[in-house]
């Protein structure tokens, strides 16, 4: 990736938001690690990341509408003269209307008139409830002072860091780049922010970004403490769309729900296989609960010379900060069940590769070859039952259990298949019989000293 901006850009940048600021993440460029490229006029520009192939835009270049296609072909042909593709993430209706791009729906957002919210909690008895509840509680709400997030050592910052460090803590990812950074203190004085206090300790956290060309907040960092009452976060939204129609404010968002709304097939069904790391039907749901006036179509653009699979590749590379690999460790560190959950996976055709026939002469006799394979079902029922219900004696438990199965594999290729082995492939197959055993021993140890957050 490469190396973020400086401040003085910042500030340039920010005074171009501050007149054609319209996208909804617009605000968000202002964040560590984005680089820009301003068109010739030094009137336009677009906020993006490199991840070594592409350039990938945060939502449309800042410009004037007018002139969003003559700046996108700025920006392409500036990407090309170093080698790198272009796309275009988060991008709303009015840029695929104004510029040569193919756009691509990756979810939508819920969007309200802050005027309209005392009718919208009139209408809705589920979400007066919610609010009553957190009151009842004892939850109470308030604008934080500039000068409370200002300073490191203020009480009101402490306490806000500290509730951010076991949100971040209890994340099924690792911390992603791009869109998602939790950096609530940037511009701190463009911002709103809101505390929810419980018993005197700070529980829940909102900062509201502005959206200058609309006259309206991006509800951006909704942080709720896993231990503060029901209807808490919902309190925190409330306050801030009351501020907001206190201040004439005429539009607000709570941001993107990835893959809803009309996505194509293939994302829906990534909904469903990544639920384990993210809970997108959560998500929708939650923000609908709220009632929103309006869920606006969010999109992954690209120009139209641009196959669809790259900039596709090239979003995700951003989020993961350049790297899947690295990413990937990351998060599976961080969630030890997912580990768990492939060990399962894994075991299914080795434990059917182990019951076919033309394995029998690779065990000494009939009867062990069936009583490893019955070992091995009832290994792999043992795991799911663990990934759907975690429960650290029980990780210790199969940990110790795949332990004494490794050194038995290791005694029986020793004794048995090693004076038999015949060719490079009997010597594939002892490796793996006898590293797979070994490495899961081991995976089950991390998992059982560092078990998976509770949600």
């Amino acid at each position: 990736m490469a190396e973020p901006s400086s401040q003085r850009e910042h500030e340039r940048v920010l005074q171009l938001l501050k007149r054609y600021g319209w996208n909804a993440t617009s605000f968000q460029v202002l964040e560590q690690g984005f680089r820009y490229w301003f068109d010739a006029s030094g009137e336009a520009c677009v906020a993006f990341v490199d991840t070594g192939g592409a350039w990938v835009a945060a939502g449309a270049p800042i410009a004037p509408a007018e002139r969003l296609a003559e700046v996108v072909s700025g920006f392409e042909a500036a990407a090309r003269s170093e080698g790198r593709r272009v796309c275009f993430f988060a991008t709303e209706r009015r840029f695929a209307e104004a510029a040569p791009v193919e756009a691509m729906p990756i979810g939508e957002q819920p969007t309200w008139e802050p005027r309209r919210w005392e009718e919208t909690l009139r209408s809705s008895r589920s979400l007066r409830e919610q609010l009553r509840r957190a009151r009842a509680r004892g939850v109470t709400v308030r604008q934080v002072g500039l000068e409370e997030l200002r300073e490191p050592e203020h009480p009101t910052r402490w306490a806000v860091d500290r509730l951010l460090a076991r949100w971040l803590a209890s994340r099924r990812m690792a911390p992603m780049g791009f869109l998602v950074q939790v950096s609530p203190y940037a511009f701190a004085e463009e911002r709103r922010a809101f505390v929810g206090e419980l018993e005197g300790e700070v529980v829940c956290f909102l900062s509201a970004a502005p959206v200058f060309a609309r006259e309206g907040w991006l509800l951006q960092h909704v942080i709720r403490d896993p231990r503060a009452p029901n209807g808490a976060a919902e309190l925190m939204i409330d306050a801030a769309m009351r501020a907001a129609a206190a201040e004439g404010k005429r539009y607000v968002t709570l941001g993107l729900a990835p893959l809803s709304g009309q996505v194509a097939p293939w994302l829906r069904a990534a909904r469903s296989w990544g639920a384990a790391l993210f809970d997108f039907e959560g998500l929708r749901a939650f923000k609908a609960k709220l009632r929103p006036h309006a869920w606006d179509p969010i999109h992954l653009a690209w120009p139209v010379r641009t196959g669809s699979l790259w900039p596709v590749y090239d979003a995700l590379r951003a989020f993961a900060r350049g790297s899947f690999v690295r990413f990937g460790i990351a998060t599976a560190l961080r969630r030890p069940d997912l580990l768990v959950r492939v060990l399962a996976l894994l075991l299914i055709p080795w434990t059917v590769l182990l019951a076919l026939p033309l394995s029998a002469p690779r065990f000494p006799s009939e009867t062990i070859q069936w009583a490893w394979v019955l070992f091995d079902v009832g290994l792999t029922g043992a795991l799911f039952a663990l990934v759907r219900h975690w429960r650290t004696w029980l990780a210790g438990l199969l940990g110790g259990v795949i332990a004494l199965d490794a050194c038995l594999t290791s005694w029986q290729a020793a004794v048995y298949n090693v004076p038999r082995a015949s060719g490079p492939l009997d010597w594939a197959i002892i490796a793996v019989a006898v590293l797979a055993p070994t490495t899961a021993a081991c995976l089950l140890g991390w998992a059982w000293r560092h078990p998976p957050p509770a949600h």
